[in-house]
């Protein structure tokens, strides 16, 4: 089967320099951008019943934009004025410069990670164990993440702040692509609640991350892209050269 439209799980890139698009003009593919999944915000209320002190703690950890505005969302709500000596630890640059939106940048003891990856976070919290970290987080998230900062000793608590929820399909949306690409756990469950008799057949399915693809696995779905790997550290790369296997096998 020639791979002829796919549908990427994730919103629509903002810049049109994205390597989706070099696919799309590339392959002469169809691309979607649909997310299977929505963030939606958690009430001051609910958020009370964690009983978490966000003034009991020195230094917040990001690992997505989400976190970033519902963080400050509820610190307004709950009438917490956030101190200039607090810390921020977030997973990537990106996330990181996000912060301008609500602090003077500048102004604040700002870290970021190298990779975008949470665990190679981890070696700059290390070297600043003094700090009591809060960790902004859904309610569908990862626990591994936890027992890794325990491990080096950093003093953390989490705290969750908005919720990861099925972005439902209606009845009228078209469902026939040919390949599938998932960033999230969350995604493949979305996937399984949207069409709980989905047969794989031919359709191609990419998954981003360890746990992703265990999530793929776990709903009897054969997984044909993993990313990262060795060769292909992002899924653009992954999906290129797939691209460029299948269309070659379809011209034989």
């Amino acid at each position: 089967m020639k791979v002829k439209k796919i549908l990427v799980s994730q919103p629509k890139p903002t810049s049109e320099k994205s390597p989706y698009y070099d696919i799309m003009a590339k392959y002469n593919v169809k691309i979607d951008f649909r997310p299977f999944i929505k963030v939606e915000p958690m009430d001051s209320k609910e958020f009370r019943k964690q009983k978490v002190s966000i003034l009991d703690h020195t230094a917040i950890v990001f690992n997505a934009r989400h976190g970033i505005d519902h963080f400050f969302r509820l610190c307004e709500e709950l009438r917490i004025t956030v101190p200039e000596t607090m810390k921020y630890f977030c997973v990537s640059e990106s996330v990181a410069l996000y912060l301008q939106k609500y602090i003077q940048y500048r102004k604040r003891k700002v870290f970021f990670g190298p990779t975008g990856k949470m665990p190679d976070l981890i070696p700059t919290m290390t070297k600043h164990l003094d700090e009591k970290y809060l960790i902004v987080v859904s309610d569908v998230h990862n626990d591994d993440l936890m027992e890794m900062f325990r491990a080096k000793k950093i003093q953390i608590d989490k705290a969750v702040m908005y919720k990861t929820v099925s972005n439902d399909f209606s009845e009228s949306e078209p469902f026939d692509y040919d390949m599938l690409v998932f960033f999230s756990p969350a995604g493949i469950a979305a996937l399984m609640k949207n069409f709980p008799n989905f047969e794989q057949g031919e359709t191609v399915i990419g998954c981003l991350g360890a746990t992703t693809a265990r999530a793929a696995k776990d709903a009897g779905l054969r997984l044909d892209i993993e990313v990262p790997s060795p060769e292909y550290p992002s899924m653009t790369m992954a999906i290129d050269a797939y691209l460029k296997e299948n269309h070659k096998r379809v011209r034989k």
